[in-house]
C-alpha cells in the first residue's frame, strides 16, 4: 500500500522561507518606529516607503512559506 510522506526539500525551502519571514517582521517594524519618531528628516519619505516595503515582504514570505509547507505535507508525489 502506498503512503503519502512528506517531501523534505520542499518542506525546508518552506521553513527557510519562515525564517525570512520571521527577520523581516522584526525589522520592518521597527524600521517604521524609528522613521515615524524622526520625521524631521530628510530622508523620511523614501526611508517610509522601504519600512513600508519591508513590512509588506514580511507578510508575502509568510503566506508563501506556509503554502509550502503545506503542499510538502500534503501534495507529496513520493512514496515509502
Amino acid at each position: 500500500m502506498k503512503t503519502k510522506s512528506t517531501d523534505r526539500d520542499i518542506l525546508f525551502k518552506g521553513i527557510k522561507q519562515m525564517l525570512i519571514a520571521l527577520v523581516l517582521m522584526f525589522t520592518g517594524p521597527t524600521l517604521l518606529h524609528i522613521i515615524l519618531s524622526n520625521r524631521d528628516k530628510t530622508f523620511y519619505i523614501i526611508l517610509l516607503i522601504v519600512a513600508i516595503i519591508i513590512c509588506s515582504l514580511a507578510i508575502f514570505f509568510a503566506f508563501k512559506g506556509i503554502n509550502t509547507i503545506l503542499n510538502s505535507l500534503f501534495k507529496s508525489n513520493k512514496t515509502r
